[in-house]
């Protein structure tokens, strides 16, 4: 990484360049509909490497319980390390909202996010059968969990 990564809220103006990345990198990604919903409702952030968006993520917390729902960085940007950086920033954020500890849900065929979880600190806590849709049916999703507190 050449340039400074820094972070700011997510809007509703950032949306065509949060899909470019998210259709991007998923084969089933979060829809314009579903950015408009947590907007409204959970902590939306992006990343930048210099001046270009390079990722996003999305937590939810409720009563010290942090729930990461989206975490993607640009296909063409990964590989350098931006994702732990993109993971740390949100569960910086879960620690502001007072959450003691994080849960999510990863696709069972994603080795690297599953790596990435497991180097920061998550483990792997149950299943969740034919969780995801995949292409020819369904995947199942693996449960992981970090605690956020010293």
């Amino acid at each position: 990484m050449t340039d400074a990564v820094s972070f700011r809220p997510m809007t509703e103006a950032d949306l065509d360049t949060v899909l470019k990345i998210e259709y991007a990198a998923f084969s089933h990604p979060w829809t314009r509909g579903i950015f408009i919903d947590s907007l409204k409702s959970y902590d939306c952030w992006l990343m930048f490497e210099g001046s270009q968006q390079v990722g996003h993520g999305v937590i939810n917390v409720i009563v010290g319980e942090a729930h990461l729902l989206n975490i993607t960085v640009k296909p063409e940007s990964q590989g350098r390390g931006l994702g732990l950086r993109l993971l740390e920033h949100l569960m910086s954020r879960a620690r502001q909202l007072d959450a003691n500890e994080c849960f999510l849900e990863v696709r069972a065929s994603n080795q690297s996010a599953y790596r990435l979880y497991e180097r920061y600190g998550f483990n792997e806590i149950g299943r969740r059968r034919d969780y995801y849709p995949a292409v020819g049916g369904r995947e199942d999703a693996l449960v992981m969990a970090c605690t956020l507190v010293d």
